[in-house]
């Protein structure tokens, strides 16, 4: 049986690209730029790279990219796309809990919900994490957003997501937020490539400060700094609030 994240992405690449919540995408490679120092002799690892969005960018300014997902219409499309710019970049269908890569990268990133926290259990979510720190090189980073487990003690999530829909867009209805688990349950709506109407039930792990802090360090990682997340906008001034409805994670490697 496929899991709704699977559903969600078997014919969503060109509609992915529409999304409101894809249209940050110089800001933030601006940003992942700035934190590895401009360095093009590293090599980029891009976990749940979509259509590959930051992948094509991240190249074009001459890095060295590596993009995997799971989902083939995605990966089809972001194919399309750097075939396009006439681009070389290695995308490959992998399972990020599974990442055939030891000690290989210097950096690799996992933005927009890229795999984490998308995951059904929170062991497959720490597989991913688990997974990542065993691609990166001893001294590597790792740069990745998840949901901020604090917004939904103070906001409605449903509000919020209502609050940012665009016409065209996917469009999220009957959220439950489980304080026990951190999940929040929800049906989401959208159209595919196709412009057939989908409907998905849908549920998201959403992440406190302190569980990150402590997932990374059993995993390794020296150096836990965590910022909020502002679309296209990332900046290591932007302290975490409960204002943000999703966190920035930037963590050093052993």
């Amino acid at each position: 049986m496929k899991q709704w994240y699977e559903s969600l992405f078997e014919n969503y690449g060109l509609t992915y690209d529409n999304e409101v919540f894809t249209q940050g995408t110089l800001g933030e490679c601006d940003f992942i730029e700035s934190e590895i120092a401009y360095n093009k002799g590293l090599k980029i690892l891009d976990i749940g790279c979509g259509t590959g969005r930051h992948s094509i960018e991240l190249t074009k300014r001459g890095y060295n990219m590596t993009g995997i997902d799971l989902s083939d219409s995605q990966l089809q499309r972001a194919r399309e796309k750097a075939a396009e710019q006439k681009l070389q970049i290695d995308f490959q269908k992998q399972d990020a809990r599974q990442l055939p890569f030891s000690n290989e990268f210097d950096l690799a990133i996992m933005l927009c919900e890229g795999s984490f926290p998308l995951m059904e259990t929170d062991e497959m979510n720490f597989q991913i994490l688990q997974s990542a720190s065993k691609a990166l090189k001893p001294g590597s980073k790792l740069i990745f957003t998840t949901l901020n487990g604090l917004f939904p003690l103070f906001h409605s999530v449903k509000d919020f997501l209502q609050s940012k829909a665009e016409e065209g867009n996917a469009v999220t209805t009957e959220n439950s937020f489980d304080l026990m688990t951190f999940r929040d349950y929800n049906t989401t709506t959208f159209e595919d490539d196709n412009r057939s109407q989908k409907e998905l039930h849908c549920n998201e792990r959403y992440y406190v400060p302190s569980e990150i802090t402590w997932l990374l360090k059993t995993l390794d990682f020296k150096t836990i700094d965590i910022f909020g997340a502002s679309l296209g906008a990332f900046n290591r001034q932007d302290k975490l609030t409960t204002e943000n409805f999703e966190m920035l994670v930037i963590a050093i490697k052993a």
